[in-house]
């Protein structure tokens, strides 16, 4: 019988981090250019939390201007109650979670250090890997 896979299998690992007291606008240009939308949040080296791009957004308004992201710590806008879960976690709680929640994203610990992220890319990446290995490759076939 095969085992559900656990979320280590599926996780980004070593996912970049923020201190819990930098600027808002560090972190708002961190994540534009690393390309990510949730960055976990730490405090001497110990977990905090979560802070999304959407957090952010929220925060400072539509037009960004007013608080002003540089006047604004990461602690203001992050979600200290975000999904932390073991890394030996098995996937389908981990997805039931974030479905049920309606939350982008998981931070994954060891021994309660951080040691990765699961975000709906990652869980779009497992999915269409699963799909390959199930039913072969579909590129090259014609769209309709």
């Amino acid at each position: 019988m095969k085992r559900i896979p656990a979320v280590k299998g599926v996780m980004t690992p070593f996912p970049y981090s923020i201190a819990i007291d930098a600027p808002v606008s560090e972190a708002l240009e961190f994540m534009r250019r690393a390309k990510i939308r949730h960055l976990p949040v730490v405090e001497n080296d110990k977990l905090k939390g979560i802070v999304s791009d959407r957090d952010i957004k929220l925060m400072l308004g539509p037009d960004f201007a007013y608080p002003r992201a540089e006047e604004c710590t990461v602690r203001e806008a992050m979600a200290p109650d975000s999904y932390i879960v073991d890394l030996s976690t098995p996937l389908d709680v981990v997805l039931d979670h974030m479905a049920t929640h309606r939350i982008g994203s998981a931070v994954i610990t060891r021994k309660g250090k951080l040691v990765g992220i699961f975000t709906s890319t990652d869980a779009c990446r497992a999915y269409a890997d699963l799909l390959v290995r199930e039913f072969g490759n579909a590129k090259g076939t014609d769209a309709a």
